[in-house]
């Protein structure tokens, strides 16, 4: 069933989640594209989104901490 599009439908592909054409807005997921939008309801499907996107943010979290690794290692050699 198509839902009419709101207003943020054409998302930037900075907001898509890893290059998807996936948009989350609150706690709804959407399925965006030019032509418009579609709810994403299926509750196995919106879980699996949910948890890819935490697994992003954990890798993320992740390699941002990298440097700041390397650098309390080298501090500790000096």
């Amino acid at each position: 069933m198509s839902h009419p599009a709101p207003s943020w439908a054409l998302a930037r592909r900075s907001e898509h989640l890893a290059g998807t054409p996936v948009v989350r807005r609150g706690t709804d997921w959407w399925l965006v594209s030019p032509s418009g939008s579609v709810l994403a309801s299926d509750p196995v499907f919106t879980s699996e989104l949910d948890r890819f996107a935490a697994d992003l943010a954990a890798a993320d979290r992740a390699v941002a901490g990298i440097p700041a690794q390397g650098h309390a290692a080298r501090q500790a050699r000096s």
